[in-house]
């Protein structure tokens, strides 16, 4: 029985509402499996061949993508579960977020990881950062201080410091899942690097911003409070990223180390998914931040640990990997769509449509507002400080990237969920914020979502020629190499190492990327890869990675 409950409960099904057939037909036994369940795993799944099969149909559509059918289907079947159900309301519907946060986002933020393009992204990190961790906080700063000051005019006055600092966290957290449908990497290079990194960054910094202010005192506020909050943002921050980058070396050293290929391709694979998604476990329970650390964890498995298995399991991984991903995507716009027409929560709300069109209006205007206050400014700043005009993000690049986190999607309900939903906050107000963040997920993700294609087809695409920041390799490694060598030419050995930290300074400061990059590839190159593998330094083994490419390349 206590099984049945636990699978129900992953669907939001409690055991009250569970159906009363506590047996499959045709008399078989089955006490661990009951109807509810098995009704609930047919709905999603034939909602998910039903929205791959649509979205492949539409694949051209100017007007839709993926996201946008799945979210349509996800209320269209909530709309019927509703109707056979005569209004009342259905616990299929009910969001989990031990379902969400544990089941549905790992696989997604490890593959954007593993998946990414390491060079353009670390080359672009600094500008990701100061839009994803420093924009991020600009935003929650301006949406905390307009809830503060116009819910209480509109009438909401029922709410805590606390629950106006999480809104601003929550209403923070941006989904640019359909902009970067329609961006390309080939095309745009730099805007798609910029918009995916941000976009995971972001994610994780609302996460630790949201988690940083369930931390805090704010019975005893005093002029410390700012300074305990900036601290455990930057503990969350800097401890996620090193268990990541800590967990994906330490598989690729037992990979390498062990070389399980020679015996079963089964149990490489199966230990870099499974310490993948130990990383994440390990991350919530220590109470950091699991997008961070399994994005890390992703990043680095994909740099040491994916070439260290075997061939077939190289593309057996980059596969799963991915579709792992796209299903669970599809799965939470699914869920996010049937979960909106949870009846209860409109119930309990109370609320007026007046009100409920305030505070909905006020929230989306407030995203409006926090994230126009940051992508301009620290896009102009960075312009003013690159020298060089190809180098410069020009105003529709700005634009797009404005545009691309306007959306709001399932972390935000999660968030709001975690905050206003639990059984000691029965309240109208409470379940208010619910239902308004429901609407600005919504309405942000139908309606700007169908016109972000052919938005950025009018703005960007079309008649496209190469322009700016496309091209950020301003000065390459072998550039980089020559330039180090003429700052240290002389005669002199003193006079020769001086010369040439000298020479290493002034290109850290004119170049600190490209810099950065080239010292981090002889740092990798002598001490990283011999340890934990990689490209080029996997011992040569019969059948192993560079085993096979040798023995292919004499034949």
């Amino acid at each position: 029985m206590a099984t049945k409950i636990s699978n129900a409960a992953m669907f939001g099904l409690s055991p009250e509402n569970m159906s009363s057939h506590e047996h499959l037909p045709l008399g078989l036994d089955s006490s661990f499996l009951n109807t509810s369940t098995i009704i609930a795993l047919c709905v999603f799944f034939a909602l998910l061949c039903a929205c791959i099969t649509i979205g492949h149909l539409l694949e051209e559509n100017r007007w839709a993508n993926e996201s946008i059918t799945a979210l349509l289907l996800g209320l269209c079947a909530g709309g019927v579960v509703l109707l056979v159900r005569k209004g009342e309301s259905s616990h299929l519907l009910k969001f989990s977020e031990d379902l969400f946060f544990l089941y549905l986002l790992p696989p997604i933020i490890f593959n954007a990881g593993f998946q990414v393009k390491k060079k353009r992204f670390f080359k672009n990190f600094s500008t990701i950062l100061l839009f994803g961790i420093f924009g991020t906080v600009i935003s929650f700063c301006i949406i905390s201080l307009g809830v503060f000051w116009i819910f209480r005019k509109i009438g909401v006055k029922s709410l805590s410091l606390k629950d106006h600092l999480a809104i601003g966290a929550i209403m923070s957290a941006t989904d640019s899942v359909c902009t970067l449908q329609v961006l390309s990497q080939d095309e745009t290079p730099f805007l798609y690097s910029i918009v995916f990194g941000e976009g995971v960054v972001n994610d994780a910094t609302s996460i630790v911003l949201f988690n940083s202010v369930q931390t805090l005192d704010f019975h005893n506020i005093d002029g410390l409070t700012v300074l305990k909050l900036i601290g455990t943002f930057l503990y969350l921050l800097f401890t996620s990223t090193a268990l990541g980058i800590a967990v994906g070396l330490l598989s690729a050293f037992i990979i390498k180390t062990l070389y399980f290929g020679r015996h079963s391709t089964d149990r490489e694979f199966a230990l870099m998914i499974l310490m993948a998604y130990l990383s994440y476990l390990l991350a919530e329970l220590l109470n950091l931040s699991g997008i961070l650390t399994v994005f890390f964890c992703g990043i680095v498995m994909s740099h040491y640990t994916w070439h260290n298995v075997t061939e077939s399991s190289r593309i057996t991984t980059k596969h799963a990997f991915a579709t792992m991903s796209f299903i669970a995507e599809t799965f939470i716009f699914l869920y996010v769509g049937m979960d909106a027409l949870d009846i209860d929560k409109w119930r309990e709300s109370k609320a007026s449509a007046g009100t409920s069109a305030a505070v909905s209006s006020t929230l989306f205007a407030l995203v409006l507002v926090g994230r126009a206050a940051f992508v301009f400014p620290i896009a102009n700043i960075l312009n003013c400080v690159q020298k060089r005009e190809r180098s410069k993000i020009h105003f529709k690049q700005q634009f797009i990237m404005w545009w691309a986190g306007l959306m709001r999607g399932a972390v935000t309900i999660a968030l709001s969920y975690n905050q206003f939903a639990s059984y000691t906050r029965k309240s109208p107000e409470a379940a208010l914020m619910i239902t308004s963040t429901i609407i600005v997920v919504l309405f942000s993700t139908i309606v700007f979502g169908s016109v972000t294609k052919p938005l950025i087809e009018a703005v960007l695409l079309r008649h496209r020629k190469p322009m700016v920041s496309d091209f950020t390799d301003n000065v390459s490694l072998e550039d980089l190499r020559v330039l180090l060598l003429e700052s240290g030419d002389s005669s002199n050995s003193n006079n020769n190492q001086t010369a040439r930290r000298a020479g290493s300074l002034r290109l850290l400061i004119s170049h600190p990327t490209t810099t950065v990059h080239y010292f981090w590839r002889k740092f990798d190159d002598r001490f990283m890869r011999p340890m934990f593998g990689g490209r080029g330094f996997v011992p040569f083994v019969p059948s192993t990675p560079t085993g096979a490419a040798d023995e292919s390349s004499s034949a």
